[in-house]
């Protein structure tokens, strides 16, 4: 043993002395920079390396190609200029029109007035009944039958707040009783579910979709440690997923969808590492109206030990009635195992008032970390179940009565009323030669494109005759959300879009204050930052 310690002395010995002879050739102040710059250069890779990871070699390049290019100040100025044009053609004469907005008080009261002047204001509106993809989700006109329900049962608690849920104790039963009856229909009674589902109701899919997101982040952090979350979802996916991720500092993979336009579950599960929180699907997703394979999907988070939200805000109050009418709807509730949450909007085929929508969780250790709850306020203690503390109790009771009034009769009603229209409506589609179908759609969002037309075009051409359709990308295609508005027209609607496709086919190219050319070219722009920053000029003065 001595005689190894003396060699390994010797050996350090030996070492010291040719390291300090080497490194004698150098300046003290560079053997002292040389590790500090080494470390400052390792972590400028590693950032370069995540980049290309997240974005890709080809995104990552452009990315950096563009930014450098929009430092020249001249060319910075162009693209600005260029993109105010842009902008000024998508508000189309709004800006115009905002000139004339009231922007303070009137110096004496309109009292009951008011009214009539709401009247004349209301009369600006576009034409809406049976002429707008989804949007108006309730039949007739908002002066009688479902739509006089709703208003008097908003009026009658237009003053309340659930905040103050030991004064407004009827507002408190009414959110208690939405929250319960739409879980019912979402699995809740099966012993599949657990038999602790729960829940709020919101403001809307949006907020929904956020405190499912917020919820899981915290839930997983408890029970995972995990601090640098990650959520996965398809690139169907809504939108508001994107909002969550920068509200809440979650890191977004968005990976493509299978041949099917469904959630690729493969994709999903290459992306799963020990930081994922969150996956995602969609009964049916908004742009082609398909359903994602939510079993397969609960699978893969049971197995991974992560949470599974499913987006029923369309298909909540329509897929569990359509499958008691015999369509084929594959399973999306509480009873896959390993669903954990569900965002479901009232306000769409709920037929409840805008402004309505329920978030549900598997069970209550979920939800509590949806709550935030202060007590070191000298306001006192304080506890809040949604974003908004004080929340409008006039929506939660038409909420209510709109599904008392419906019932389980009046949902089968009108679930086999829409899902018909649209069944026909994809039909009259399919019977036209120049359009093709977006997948097979599960429900009453029909998607089309053509691989002959702009089908951009066709949408300035159908917006011209009174239609307000929806516009998609990848592919470039439209869908039209069917709802009781839309039963009665799926003829005229069918008829219009023949013609427009024709008018396109004999007339190719933009129609004076179209949009097309904006559209089509905003799929094609290689730098989706510039995309990003036309959407926030246009928002910034549109709002």
């Amino acid at each position: 043993m001595d005689m190894v310690m003396a060699s390994l002395h010797s050996l350090l010995s030996e070492f010291r002395v040719s390291a300090n002879s080497f490194l004698s050739e150098y300046e003290p102040l560079v053997l002292l920079l040389t590790p500090f710059f080494t470390l400052l250069l390792a972590r400028i890779l590693r950032s370069f390396l995540r980049v290309v990871y997240e974005n890709g070699l080809r995104a990552t390049i452009l990315g950096f190609f563009m930014t450098s290019i929009k430092m020249v100040p001249w060319v910075k100025s162009y693209i600005d200029a260029e993109k105010q044009k842009v902008v000024d053609k998508l508000q189309s004469g709004g800006k115009s029109k905002r000139e004339s907005w009231r922007t303070e008080l009137p110096r004496e009261g309109l009292g009951t007035g008011v009214i009539e002047k709401m009247k004349e204001e209301k009369m600006n509106d576009v034409v809406w009944r049976g002429k707008c993809s989804g949007t108006v989700y309730i039949g007739g006109t908002e002066s009688e039958g479902h739509f006089s329900v709703l208003n008097e049962a908003c009026s009658m608690f237009s003053h309340t707040n659930p905040l103050h849920f030991d004064i407004f104790q009827s507002v408190a039963r009414f959110e208690a009783e939405v929250v319960a009856m739409t879980a019912s229909i979402l699995g809740s009674k099966k012993k599949a579910s657990g038999g602790e589902i729960c829940g709020n109701m919101t403001s809307g899919g949006t907020e929904s979709i956020l405190l499912a997101v917020k919820s899981s982040r915290d839930y997983m952090k408890a029970k995972k440690g995990i601090t640098r979350p990650e959520m996965i979802i398809p690139e169907s996916a809504h939108s508001a997923y994107d909002k969550a991720a920068q509200y809440f500092n979650i890191k977004l993979w968005r990976v493509p969808v299978n041949e099917k336009f469904q959630a690729n579950v493969k994709a999903i599960r290459r992306h799963i590492n020990r930081n994922t929180i969150l996956i995602v699907g969609s009964a049916p997703g908004f742009p082609h109206g398909i359903i994602d394979p939510i079993e397969e999907l609960g699978e893969l988070a049971f197995q991974y030990g992560i949470c599974l939200h499913v987006d029923l805000c369309l298909g909540g109050f329509v897929l569990p009635f359509a499958r008691q009418l015999g369509y084929p709807i594959p399973p999306f509730d509480f009873s896959v195992k390993g669903v954990t949450s569900i965002s479901v909007d009232v306000h769409k085929y709920g037929l409840a008032p805008k402004g309505t929508s329920v978030v549900l969780y598997r069970n209550h250790d979920i939800r509590k970390h949806q709550f935030v709850a202060v007590t070191e306020w000298s306001g006192g203690l304080y506890v809040s179940p949604t974003i908004a503390g004080s929340r409008p109790g006039g929506l939660i009771a038409g909420a209510w009565a709109a599904m008392m009034s419906l019932g389980q009769e009046g949902f089968l009603k009108n679930a086999k009323a829409i899902m018909e229209a649209s069944k026909k409506l994809e039909k009259g589609i399919k019977e036209i030669p120049e359009l093709f179908i977006i997948g097979k759609p599960d429900m009453t969002i029909v998607a089309f494109g053509s691989n002959v037309l702009d089908i951009f075009e066709v949408n300035d051409i159908m917006s011209s005759k009174g239609w307000h359709l929806n516009a998609l990308q990848r592919p470039n295609s439209l869908h039209i959300c069917v709802t009781l508005q839309h039963v009665s027209v799926i003829e005229d609607f069918l008829q219009d879009l023949r013609e427009s496709v024709q008018t396109v086919k004999e007339n190719p190219g933009p129609i004076s204050g179209g949009l097309a050319p904006i559209y089509g070219a905003a799929g094609r722009i290689p730098d989706r930052v510039m995309v990003q920053e036309l959407l926030v000029n246009y928002m910034d003065s549109t709002c």
